[in-house]
């Protein structure tokens, strides 16, 4: 795997690019800011871009702005958000625009070399890979009436783990359920959030999705 990462903490950078290497994976280029990063992914190609969503020069949005560029320019490129923070409106907004290889992970799990892998992974399949913090806190908050609703308490836990970027065998794991029934529950899911079958749409990403959005 050839990564590009952009953070402006040197040491956590450092950190991070030393985890990788290594595992093995090819740190092609580092940054410290978000400016050049999308002229530098069009030229070096790497399969996945982590990047800080807050970086120079104002710390707001800048590593946001530059994935979003990114994906417009090479829309094959993964992309692993890093944050602090649990930033609901504008990541969220950033991953509905396809649901297919973006991340997010809080910096404060980067410390835990495995996640920070089974995330690259996913991301790079051009799956979805969502901190299981960020789906808790997801979770805990107040959410207004709508289509969730019609799930059963279990239906909400097979999609939280879903939407952390868990395959069936994973679900089942942590759940203790067996296939059959996992099938069933998800089966359920798709059919109480009216997600037919379309060859051109992945429906297990929709359905995260639309949690994720209400």
């Amino acid at each position: 795997m050839r990564v590009i990462l952009a953070e402006d903490s040197v040491l956590l950078r450092q950190g991070l690019a030393r985890l990788m290497e290594d595992s093995g994976i090819t740190v092609v280029a580092q940054r410290g800011d978000a400016e050049g990063l999308v002229e530098l992914v069009v030229a070096d190609q790497p399969d996945v871009v982590v990047l800080d969503i807050r970086m120079p020069p104002t710390h707001t949005d800048e590593g946001l702005r530059a994935a979003r560029a990114i994906r417009l320019r090479r829309p094959g490129t993964g992309v692993l958000l890093l944050s602090q923070y649990v930033e609901t409106g504008s990541v969220l907004e950033e991953l509905t625009r396809d649901g297919q290889g973006v991340g997010y992970l809080l910096k404060e799990r980067v410390t835990d070399a495995q996640e920070l892998f089974d995330a690259l992974q996913r991301v790079a399949r051009g799956e979805c890979a969502i901190d299981p913090d960020v789906v808790a806190r997801l979770i805990r908050r107040p959410r207004p009436a709508g289509v969730l609703e019609a799930l059963t308490p279990r239906e909400r836990e097979v999609l939280a783990l879903m939407a952390e970027g868990r395959s069936n065998e994973g679900i089942s794991g942590c759940l203790r359920i067996g296939a059959k029934t996992l099938e069933s529950h998800i089966r359920s899911i798709f059919t109480k959030l009216r997600l037919e079958p379309d060859p051109g749409e992945h429906r297990r990403v929709r359905a995260v999705l639309a949690y994720l959005r209400t």
